[in-house]
């Protein structure tokens, strides 16, 4: 310990590190304060939240230095966005599953660059789910899920590039309109053994990185305030959401939705459950979510095929 005295220069380990610690605060203040980083500058504050889990990283690599510096201050510091970061994420590295439920549901982006539809279709009938939702459905491709699918799951419904395969009746099927001037979401009812369950296929506008703009959100936002409106307004008491939102449950901009539904991953997941890309999973856009009562027993994430996304699947108790 006398090593953590004064240095050559007299400094003490109070007063070295500083800059350490001043970052380590600026690190706890982005976890903590998220929602005020303001998003009228190249929509920061979502840029942020997509990416949010990932600023804990900042904790070991200011470590290194603190310790190199032997600075009581900054290793003091960095206590405050390790509790922060714990807070927040913490209760998703425990495993939350609640045993068996009554069916499961996969939500898939298969991307329309899929060159291997085969081996997604095999993903998805391996998967178990009695409920697949697709996202990204178009042409020659689209023909190879109705086909590959059609044993295994007899009724499905397609409208614009997204579409529901189920073991269970399908009914009253509409489009959702979210304002993007073509078809990528719409409303069913699946009749599970169990009872009716509204289900909502969408597909929100992606989201871009740009030089000039920044975090380029602007439709995305305008769509996920329609999709929550036609939500809210859902008659059915049990609803599902199944669908890639382009955007994370940490994300304000998809407050219209997640404001009134509950994550799976959340709620009976292990980890993250990080969807994309797939290569190197860094954020869930991918997400299935529920209201009215519906249980959530397990979530996970599928193996890759063709995609340059994973499915993700949850089980329910009705």
């Amino acid at each position: 310990m006398r090593h953590w005295g004064r240095d050559g220069r007299g400094s003490t380990t109070w007063r070295r590190g500083l800059a350490v610690a001043a970052l380590a605060l600026l690190t706890a203040a982005l976890l903590g304060l998220h929602a005020d980083v303001p998003n009228t500058v190249g929509n920061l504050g979502s840029l942020l939240e997509t990416f949010l889990p990932w600023l804990g990283l900042a904790v070991p690599v200011l470590l290194v230095p603190a310790l190199l510096r032997r600075s009581a201050t900054a290793l003091i510091a960095l206590l405050l966005p390790t509790l922060i970061w714990f807070n927040m994420f913490g209760g998703l590295l425990s495993d939350k599953s609640g045993g068996t439920g009554d069916f499961t549901v996969v939500s898939h982006n298969v991307a329309a660059a899929n060159t291997d539809a085969q081996g997604t279709v095999k993903l998805l009938k391996d998967s178990g789910a009695q409920i697949v939702a697709l996202q990204e459905l178009a042409g020659r491709p689209l023909r190879g899920y109705e086909t590959g699918l059609a044993d295994a799951y007899p009724y499905h419904a397609v409208e614009g590039t997204v579409g529901l395969w189920s073991k269970y009746p399908i009914s009253g099927v509409s489009v959702v309109d979210i304002k993007m001037g073509w078809t990528r979401a719409f409303r069913a009812q699946v009749a599970t053994p169990q009872g009716p369950v509204a289900v909502y296929v969408a597909h929100l506008p992606s989201v871009r990185l740009r030089a000039e703009g920044g975090f380029t959100v602007s439709q995305r936002d305008a769509s996920a305030q329609a999709l929550g409106d036609a939500i809210e307004a859902e008659q059915l008491k049990k609803v599902l959401l199944l669908g890639d939102l382009n955007g994370t449950m940490n994300d304000r901009s998809l407050a219209p939705i997640t404001s009134q539904m509950r994550s799976a991953q959340g709620a009976a997941g292990d980890g993250f459950g990080f969807s994309w890309p797939a290569s190197f999973p860094m954020a869930r856009i991918d997400q299935i979510m529920s209201k009215g009562g519906l249980k959530p027993t397990d979530s996970r994430t599928l193996g890759r095929d063709g995609s340059d996304h994973l499915a993700v699947a949850a089980t329910y108790r009705y």
